[in-house]
């Protein structure tokens, strides 16, 4: 019963996150095909503007982080319902490159107290026996706000045009505020887990434990390849290995449609796949071990998919890549929350955490356009796959865990 009433609150800001996360989520798959009717005048515009809400997030992290051991998460989560109503309804409205760039990063502020809300909410109410389940099912019911984002929001816009669409997904953000005031907690955050230094040190510094800095390199470097290269450039990889438009049988389809699909199913099934993925981590013997089987494995995807073959083939591929872009995704923030309780302050750990996630998806979609105009769209995901192969390489070899002196209170968890 206890782990069903734990459970409640994860879900609620789970599915309040899915709908901030409307607008956000049609931009990457519409923008990278119609940039000139955001009015947008070059498509090195269209990278910066992926990245600049997360850049924004860099320095940004730790003040947010700090608020929020000042303030309620229901007060944080509020703040950023509001701030993705209006960011949201803009992006339709805009009509330059400037005002886009002011829009793209105040929402990212919006996102950075979602996200830590999020996480600071799955450390407090999980233990070691269900932290991956609960991190999965916040990933899965996040999701669906990308699956409708996606998928909806790149048909309605052909269908309707770009500012009806961004004004209803902004308006249906609204629609969280009573939830916000009656299911997210009043609690603020605290610091350290009950985790104290003998000898007057107030915290173990992160880059002490090898464990804890390798998890926020893979944090960078998954999210700099999955959300950043990926994401901002799977309609334009459609459009180069088929066309603008492409025949599906016997219907005919934009890319930044088909993407929304291919997009679309990998968030239909998170919400199944992702807490699936998290009880196995959480019961696996050898957790590195079943991180590395999944970096390889979407690694090869990631080489193969820009060669040509026939379509029905390809299609698999992709869907299977969208599938261990989900596992790889659930197990690095299932790790990243288990560092959090190896003796080091959460507030630091899940702070460094999203700085470096936000770090690598936000370098992700400059590189990718970038390598796309110097060598070409197959070259970047032919690096995206060396990325992911290096660093199951370094998780193949086990850790060296630093022994300090601590002493922790009755807050630690459960053995």
């Amino acid at each position: 019963m206890t782990m069903v009433n734990n459970k409640r609150p994860v879900i609620v800001i789970s599915l309040i996150t899915a709908i901030c996360l409307l607008g956000d989520s049609m931009l990457y798959v519409v923008l990278p095909i119609r940039w000139q009717d955001f009015g947008l005048t070059s498509l090195w515009e269209v990278g910066v503007l992926l990245s600049v809400n997360r850049l924004i997030r860099l320095p940004l992290n730790p003040l947010i982080g700090w608020m929020y051991k000042r303030m309620s998460k229901r007060a944080g989560i509020l703040l950023a319902v509001l701030l993705a109503v209006v960011t949201t309804a803009s992006y339709g409205m805009a009509g330059s490159f400037w005002l886009l760039f002011i829009i793209r990063s105040v929402w990212g502020i919006a996102w950075s107290f979602l996200r830590l809300g999020g996480y600071f909410t799955i450390i407090e109410l999980s233990d070691k026996t269900n932290r991956g389940q609960f991190m999965g099912t916040f990933n899965g019911l996040t999701g669906i706000g990308s699956l409708i984002g996606m998928l909806a929001g790149s048909f309605a816009v052909e269908w309707f045009g770009i500012r009806n669409v961004t004004l209803v997904f902004g308006l249906a953000a609204l629609v969280a505020v009573p939830f916000v005031l009656k299911y997210v907690s009043k609690g603020k955050t605290e610091a350290d887990h009950g985790v104290h230094v003998v000898g007057g040190e107030q915290t173990l510094k992160i880059w002490r434990e090898p464990f804890v800095v390798w998890t926020l390199v893979s944090g960078l470097m998954t999210a700099m390849v999955f959300q950043g290269m990926y994401n901002s450039t799977l309609s334009r990889l459609i459009q180069v290995h088929e066309s603008t438009y492409v025949q599906l049988w016997t219907l005919s389809l934009g890319a930044a449609s088909l993407a929304g699909i291919l997009q679309a199913m990998r968030w239909g099934l998170q919400p199944w796949l992702s807490p699936w993925i998290g009880r196995r981590f959480d019961v696996a013997k050898d957790q590195s071990r079943m991180f590395v089987v999944l970096l390889v494995g979407a690694s090869c995807l990631l080489a193969i998919v820009p060669f040509h073959m026939p379509f029905a083939v390809w299609l698999a591929l992709l869907l299977g890549l969208q599938l261990g872009i989900t596992a790889v995704s659930t197990v690095v923030d299932a790790l990243a929350t288990d560092a959090s309780m190896r003796g080091v302050s959460k507030l630091a750990v899940m702070t460094g955490y999203t700085m470096a996630t936000d770090l690598g998806a936000s370098l992700g979609p400059s590189i990718a356009y970038t390598l796309d105009g110097i060598v070409g769209t197959s070259s970047i995901y032919w690096c995206a796959a060396a990325v992911l192969l290096l660093l199951a390489v370094r998780w193949l070899t086990p850790f060296q865990e630093s022994h300090r002196p601590i002493r922790t209170t009755a807050l630690q968890e459960k053995k």
